[in-house]
């Protein structure tokens, strides 16, 4: 199914917005601009046009302009009257703008100097125009077809407004002139829109932030190909406009992101699959430069959570991951949602999660990814959508790579001894002696009431003893301690998703307050 509408194209240097016609396909999205194109006859020069206007007693030359050299446009042609001398031709259009006046080179001319040429051109005037493809959108230059118009214009004339050409002028014949009628074998012009660029959307990403910064763009985003070629950015007319192309969009992204999995794993084995993967704005900590955000690609596949500034279109790309991370070992939080209007939602407010992130920024849609070493990833996307279904990819994710591996060990120490601590899928905690691997506790997952950790390598875990009820603690240090309680609360979690799957989907931040929205 293919989606049509009128947006505007903005320029960032010349602060000018232009009209532009959007078509998005499942794969493509095309951006039109409006041209006039010969459709019949000798077209000896398809950029300009030279038309001959003989003036008519009532209605003059049949048109009006706007623009001017200065306002950094070229005079253009903004109403075309019905059955007068400008539209009889066949060969003006609205946004036609004014090359030359009875041979005058009128380009950088003014608006003043044009409507006095015009009107002091005689009976016969022969103007070359070229059709002005990005006319600035504050000329308000209409889209479609020529209409009637009531427009009389008075004497004076302002670039930004039409002067009417209808009128007299100083015509001197007071008989009627024979119409300005094309011959037949003229060549005959239309108006069409003209595909400029298209935008192929696999692996494509959205943006409707300032480059890299924390600024929101109003009603506007920004397309950008896997090759870096840019849509420029988007303007729609409302709100709803804006947000409805976005959805649309982001959803045909989604669409081949979901193919392009399939594709990869095909050639994967199934204990490597690709869960999900897509791109997200990183937020770059502790830097001076103006860039907060950077664009990141992420991927859950396997055992591994892959972090790439490029996405991984062949085999060999996901050796050239710029972070590689096993999943049990890392720990997924939301941190931002936007619910209705302009109510924010933080999740360590309202859902006691922790929060180290000084979360100034006026992103929506923000989750974290923390690794070991106490180390964390700092992300956004667009929408909430895409949020919940990180959320859910990474749970699942987390999940399969617990049940795939079946159980964990690590070195650690205890009062000068080296030992061995294993969190298992079926079995719980055990912790064993590394040289003699005598078992020296073992504890199951519901035992586990507490813990407790200085942040560097040393944890407490306070477990209840099923016969006496009392609850017996255990320190042990770690040199990755974050890795460890990370791992243990992935093994919890899957323990628990094993039992109770819809306590787990209850548990779900972003779905919850996304879908109740």
């Amino acid at each position: 199914q293919t989606k049509t509408g009128i947006a505007l194209l903005y320029d960032e240097v010349s602060e000018n917005a232009y009209d532009i016609r959007l078509k998005l396909t499942k794969e493509v999205l095309t951006i039109q601009k409006q041209d006039v194109v010969c459709v019949s006859g000798s077209d000896h020069s398809a950029n300009h046009r030279t038309v001959t206007l003989r003036r008519q007693p009532v209605g003059g030359l049949g048109l009006s302009i706007k623009g001017g050299a200065e306002h950094k446009v070229p005079v253009v042609i903004s109403k075309i009257f019905k059955n007068q001398a400008a539209e009889q031709t066949g060969m003006l259009f609205i946004g036609d703008a004014i090359i030359q006046v009875n041979g005058i080179n009128v380009e950088n001319a003014t608006h003043e100097e044009v409507v006095h040429l015009l009107r002091n051109a005689g009976d016969e005037v022969t103007i070359t125009v070229q059709y002005l493809r990005e006319a600035p959108s504050f000329l308000k230059l209409p889209l479609g077809s020529p209409g009637p118009s009531s427009d009389h214009s008075s004497g004076t004339s302002s670039p930004l407004f039409d002067s009417g050409l209808h009128l007299n002028g100083n015509s001197t014949n007071t008989a009627p002139s024979s119409p300005s009628s094309p011959i037949a074998n003229e060549p005959k012009y239309e108006k069409r829109w003209l595909d400029t660029l298209s935008v192929p959307l696999s692996m494509a990403r959205i943006s409707r932030y300032k480059t890299g910064t924390d600024k929101l763009r109003s009603n506007a985003f920004e397309v950008l190909a896997l090759d870096g070629v840019s849509t420029g950015i988007l303007q729609f007319y409302t709100a709803q406009e804006s947000a409805d192309w976005l959805r649309a969009m982001s959803t045909n992204i989604s669409d081949l992101t979901l193919q392009n999995m399939k594709m990869a794993n095909k050639c994967c084995s199934p204990s490597d699959q690709v869960i999900h993967m897509g791109w997200v704005n990183e937020r770059l900590e502790g830097t001076d430069s103006s860039q907060l955000y950077k664009f990141k690609f992420l991927a859950l596949k396997g055992s591994s959570f892959y972090i790439f500034s490029t996405p991984p279109v062949s085999t060999l790309d996901w050796v050239r991951a710029e972070k590689i991370y096993n999943l049990c070992e890392v720990l997924f939080k939301i941190h931002k949602l936007w619910l209705a209007d302009d109510c924010w939602l933080q999740a360590n407010l309202y859902l006691g999660i922790h929060q180290d992130f000084d979360l100034e920024d006026q992103r929506p849609y923000c989750f974290s990814v923390m690794v070991g070493h106490g180390k964390s990833h700092y992300f956004n996307v667009e929408l909430g959508s895409e949020l919940a279904v990180w959320e859910k990819s990474f749970q699942r994710a987390i999940f399969l790579e617990v049940q795939r591996t079946g159980s964990k060990t690590y070195m650690c120490s205890w009062q000068g001894d080296t030992l061995c601590f294993t969190v298992d899928f079926a079995l719980g905690f055990t912790c064993f002696d590394s040289k003699t691997k005598n078992v020296l506790w073992r504890f199951k997952f519901s035992q586990l009431k507490g813990s407790s950790d200085d942040g560097k390598t040393r944890v407490k875990l306070l477990f209840q003893n099923l016969d006496t009820k009392q609850i017996e603690t255990k320190e042990l240090e770690f040199q990755d301690l974050t890795a460890v309680l990370h791992c243990i609360h992935s093994f919890i979690a899957a323990k628990v998703a094993s039992v109770d799957p819809i306590f787990i989907d209850s548990q779900s931040i972003a779905r919850k307050y996304m879908y109740s929205n």
